[in-house]
């Protein structure tokens, strides 16, 4: 994994652009993220809400094993699902992702994963006369962790889901401890992707190969299989234009960002948001694409393990003039 600290800070020129189809491109190319995942569950589950109220105070405290069911969220039934045990860890999953797409059993050893199933999206049900945002993503997962009695927990975004965690810590720090965000964009699309690997050269449709993976996965667990096409066109008319550099300053949170040497988002626009936030770190995952997290989790989870479970207080990095000594510095 190539990682970059603060003092490694790179400048990249802007690639040459490729003609691309506008519509939805932001949308529709950041969607495109299961690739050889595991396979989706396609239980019916109707389990009763878990128990999980005051869940979240200390590391180590709660003993949860796996549960799933349904709560009422913002005119919702929204689904979630809860595995292993530990400091709380909410997974907000990408566009048309959801929880047993994939799993995460290397942060299930020492958290409780919280993955959840937004408006749309696996097993929650789109409400067809509100439109779908990242503004009401973020309301939705916090308000899902009130009804938990969830007071704080780190969180794991994945694309959208990442743009996700990043609005949580900015309007809602006081319940969040850390961000991972993968594969996120944090400005407007013209900024943040790569044209070289978005690009269309027909316009994308609700049938096409390269959306196959999701819209088969989406039909195994959807209350209504046959809406698949009204959310793919619901989620293709998102207007995400990204943050402010005043936001992303305000960030006060540790906050992680994991994008792939072949991302959809492009490194520099990765290393240009990691010198705004005050408490970033980057990671670049070498010959990675987009759908990393579900392909190649043994790049992923040493990163995000080290970085969710490391002391608050660490020993400074070292610089040219204080140089490296044991223990003192690294």
């Amino acid at each position: 994994m190539t990682m970059l600290c603060r003092a490694e800070r790179i400048q990249q020129k802007e690639r040459s652009p490729k003609k691309v189809y506008k519509f939805g491109i932001a949308i529709l190319a950041l969607s495109l993220l299961t690739g050889s995942a595991s396979g989706a569950r396609a239980d019916g589950d109707t389990d009763t809400q878990s128990n999980v109220k005051g869940m979240t105070m200390a590391q180590g405290e709660a003993k949860v094993s796996t549960k799933h069911g349904y709560l009422p969220v913002n005119g919702l039934n929204m689904y979630y699902e809860i595995e292993g045990s530990g400091y709380p860890l909410v997974y907000i999953p990408p566009a048309f992702g959801y929880a047993g797409v994939t799993s995460f059993p290397a942060l299930a050893a020492n958290h409780s994963v919280i993955t959840i199933d937004l408006q749309g999206n696996g097993r929650t049900a789109d409400l067809p006369d509100r439109p779908l945002s990242i503004e009401q993503y973020a309301s939705d997962v916090v308000a899902l962790l009130e009804q938990l009695g969830i007071a704080e927990a780190d969180f794991f975004g994945d694309s959208y889901g990442g743009s996700t965690a990043a609005m949580i810590a900015i309007r809602h720090p006081e319940i969040v401890r850390r961000v991972v965000a993968c594969s996120a964009t944090f400005g407007p699309p013209e900024e943040a992707l790569n044209p070289l690997m978005t690009h269309f050269e027909r316009p994308p449709t609700a049938e096409g190969r390269g959306i196959q993976f999701q819209r088969e996965n989406y039909k195994k667990v959807a209350p209504a299989p046959e809406y698949w096409t009204k959310i793919y066109e619901k989620v293709g008319m998102i207007q995400w234009r990204g943050f402010t550099q005043a936001e992303l300053a305000s960030i006060k949170v540790p906050l992680l960002i994991i994008v792939g040497d072949h991302d959809f988002v492009r490194i520099e626009h990765a290393v240009e948001t990691f010198n705004l936030i005050p408490g970033a770190e980057i990671a670049v995952i070498p010959s990675a694409s987009h759908f990393v997290v579900y392909s190649e989790q043994e790049k992923l989870m040493p990163i995000i393990k080290h970085f969710l479970e490391k002391p608050a207080l660490e020993i400074p990095l070292a610089t040219a003039e204080l140089g490296y000594h044991p223990g003192k510095t690294r």
